[in-house]
């Protein structure tokens, strides 16, 4: 029986949960700057400037494989080896340095080869399904990369071994905060890291995520609440990518005419509780909060929630009153993030 097939025939265990941090702790090492906006209709295309050459890793260990790599890739060959292997003597260069300076490679070319060494989930030549948006994947030396990195270390912190519902909703006072980019960022962010990440689109009023990944929109979490999936179908959730071998997806589906009474049934909980089980981390992009309802069904399965909130965009007043709705539902606000453009 697979994982769906499990959640869907669980049903909801009544439990306590925590207690909210009353004070929003702002993550500290987070360049503001770095994230983008979370757009309607189309994904941002704007990204980082080029990013710069990796030469931190032991030469040693680099000569010994880098080369075997970048052949396989078909971006040397071997007399090409054998002229960056004698550069780089003669010059006590590291082999990519050496490569670039015979102008075989490009700084893009040597990147994508340490990551593919290092075991590094990396993407040299997109496919044109991935959106841009996913500046991990895409650029991840970039400063946009480096700042959902550093959020990531700040959840590591909260998520330890002595908080084992790793389940976290990513939530914003209104629309078009950056709420959908952070939760795809940040799941890709943990797969990179050997951790195995679920992202669930819960957003059932203008869902992203399939936008972000390239996935349709015939089946998804609507159609798990709902029971309206069949069971030879269930296999086919969540989506999972060849370029991300620790993320799986699960859409939000077609949009229903219901999607807060979808959402606070018991089945939503049976269902994160369920799929939970078999991830280290699940990311949920809840809905914004200008929907009531919906944020706080989910935030309340989720029981933690990560707080986006948009310069000159987010009110003090809306804020305010999302964070009443926490503390009333008994949902602890691991932290925020100012998204600054």
């Amino acid at each position: 029986m697979s994982t769906i097939e499990k959640a869907l025939k669980k049903r909801n265990n009544d439990g306590t949960s925590e207690s909210l941090h009353e004070n929003v702790s702002y993550m500290p090492g987070v360049d503001p700057d770095s994230l983008s906006d979370e757009q309607d209709d189309e994904a941002n295309t704007e990204i980082a400037s080029e990013e710069p050459y990796i030469d931190f890793f032991e030469e040693e260990a680099i000569c010994e494989n880098i080369g075997q790599i970048l052949l396989e890739q078909g971006k040397l060959r071997e007399k090409d080896i054998e002229k960056v292997l004698k550069l780089q003597e003669r010059k006590d260069l590291f082999f990519g340095d050496a490569a670039i300076k015979l102008k075989l490679l490009s700084a893009e070319d040597i990147n994508s080869a340490l990551s593919k060494q290092f075991g590094y989930d990396y993407i040299s030549e997109p496919p044109t399904y991935v959106s841009k948006e996913i500046v991990v994947a895409h650029k991840p030396f970039s400063k946009q990369a480096e700042a959902i990195r550093g959020i990531r270390s700040q959840l590591l912190t909260h998520f330890s071994a002595e908080h084992p519902r790793h389940v976290l909703a990513i939530v914003s006072p209104n629309s078009n905060e950056g709420r959908s980019y952070v939760a795809a960022n940040l799941a890709v962010a943990f797969s990179q890291m050997g951790k195995k990440t679920l992202l669930i689109d819960a957003d059932l009023r203008r869902p992203r995520q399939h936008t972000l990944f390239g996935f349709g929109r015939k089946l998804g979490l609507s159609s798990m609440l709902a029971g309206r999936i069949e069971a030879d179908k269930l296999s086919d959730l969540p989506n999972s990518f060849s370029h991300f071998p620790n993320l799986a997806v699960l859409g939000a589906g077609p949009v229903p005419p219901n999607p807060s009474e979808l959402l606070a049934n018991a089945r939503m909980r049976a269902i994160v509780d369920e799929i939970s089980r078999h991830f280290d981390m699940v990311i949920l992009d809840s809905p914004a909060g200008q929907f009531r309802s919906d944020a706080q069904s989910v935030c309340s399965v989720a029981e933690s929630a990560l707080l986006v909130t948009r310069r000159d965009k987010t009110g003090i007043n809306d804020t305010k009153e999302l964070l009443n709705i926490f503390s009333r539902s008994n949902v602890t606000v691991v932290g925020a993030i100012l998204n600054e453009f």
